[in-house]
């Protein structure tokens, strides 16, 4: 393991610890953990360093295997190999789901359980839960409810931030005519469509049928979709809007929706995307996040409540020995999310973390929009779905947003589509 080079964080830690969190639990050294999960490279390191503390307050010798995309087929592999993990990290629930139902996962303990009722709000138990068991902790999280902007063509044109769907599209109109593309869509990547969708169905239909949708116990020809599916069509139908019109955003990829906006030359004014689009600014522009680099919350529809749409990795054990027991308290502590908070590129629903262990003044408000939001959090519902409809290429439901943003004008063809690729995936 890397050794953590923050004293002053780990000598904090470790004094919390020892009132209360997993320190002094000497009777475990020795034992070892592993725990599998999709972070390479920089986050690897962060993470890592998050283990280092439990290491130092545990005597638990943990390691970390990467597995990157290829999550799901090397845990398959492992299961049916006898080598499970001790913990795994999983970002996709349905995954969760049915391998809790196969009864290859191990529910949480108590002491696990108790730690969650006392730093996430309800919805992030809810969401870690199957058939009202608790198996997983929710870790890591991505805020998918941020509209970023380049503040100098806001400010050129005239345009305040808008903090309703009405203020966004008179925005849209005001930068379009003042001869910058108001956003650029990432058509190309149909999970940015689906992004889109959420967010403002979530608005349009509130959570509870956000709850029913993403279950398929309404179908997608329901009412509440052809609403949310008009609201989208204010933007998507006016092609001066998007940079290269429908067409130009149908041959647009995620990172290129992003230089598109803080690049040179500059293409549009906005790009819409979760708080992750920071790191692509950061990697691929020569603009300051903070500076001219900004964002705000996905806006209200018809006066709805705040919100988000967010994605998450879930800590899920395949064994429930005292080691990897300590280990899931620990991260559901509020102490190992402040680690990686305060090395940057993390998020984390829980709300017991303190603002001020996040580095910078964009990281903490996009934190506190997760943690404010409450039970008005829901999880990206494509990624809820079977992956035959919320997350294939060229298909399902990526593939049906896409010829809608072709053609805004064809909600009735797009919701029977849409519900014939859903009926389909929820009875294979």
């Amino acid at each position: 393991m890397r050794l953590f080079g923050i004293t002053a964080v780990v000598t904090a830690l470790m004094v919390a610890g020892c009132s209360g969190g997993t320190g002094g639990q000497n009777g475990l050294r020795g034992q070892t953990v592993e725990v599998v999960g999709t972070w390479s490279g920089d986050e690897q390191a962060r993470f890592e360093q998050v283990l280092q503390t439990f290491e130092e307050e545990t005597g638990v010798d943990v390691t970390y295997t990467a597995a990157g995309d290829e999550l799901p087929t090397v845990l398959e592999t492992r299961l049916q190999g006898g080598t499970a993990p001790n913990v795994a990290l999983v970002a996709q629930p349905g995954l969760v789901a049915r391998y809790a139902a196969d009864g290859k996962l191990k529910p949480v303990a108590a002491s696990v359980s108790a730690a969650v009722d006392e730093n996430f709000s309800g919805v992030w138990k809810q969401l870690g839960s199957v058939k009202g068991q608790l198996y997983g902790v929710y870790f890591k999280a991505a805020n998918k409810s941020t509209i970023w902007y380049s503040n100098n063509a806001l400010t050129l044109a005239g345009v305040a931030v808008p903090k309703t769907w009405d203020d966004f599209n008179t925005a849209a109109r005001t930068l379009s005519d003042a001869g910058t593309p108001a956003v650029s869509i990432a058509g190309a990547d149909g999970w940015t469509l689906t992004d889109w969708f959420e967010n403002v169905y979530l608005r349009t239909a509130g959570p509870a049928n956000y709850d029913k949708l993403s279950k398929h116990e309404i179908p997608w020809t329901d009412p509440s979709v052809r609403t949310a599916l008009q609201t989208l069509a204010q933007l998507f139908g006016n092609q001066q809007f998007i940079e290269g019109g429908s067409a130009g955003a149908l041959q647009t990829e995620f990172p290129k929706s992003v230089t598109n906006v803080f690049g040179n030359p500059q293409k549009a004014a906005m790009v819409f995307e979760g708080d992750f689009v920071s790191g692509v600014i950061t990697a691929s522009t020569s603009a300051k996040v903070g500076g001219d680099a900004r964002f705000f919350p996905f806006p209200s529809i018809n006066g709805s409540s705040p919100a988000v749409v967010a994605g998450g990795d879930m800590a899920v054990q395949f064994k429930d020995d005292e080691a990897t027991t300590k280990l899931m308290e620990y991260l559901a502590s509020s102490d190992a999310a402040a680690v990686w908070a305060g090395l940057g590129g993390f998020l984390s629903p829980n709300k017991n973390v303190p603002v001020d262990a996040y580095p910078d003044d964009v990281t903490r408000e996009l934190a506190q929009q997760i943690v404010k939001a409450g039970d008005n959090v829901r999880f990206d519902m494509s990624d809820l779905a079977p992956s035959a409809f919320g997350g294939t290429k060229g298909a399902g439901e990526w593939k049906a947003l896409q010829d809608f943003l072709a053609d805004p004008a064809g909600i009735d063809a797009t919701m029977q589509r849409l519900e014939a690729e859903a009926a389909k995936a929820f009875t294979a």
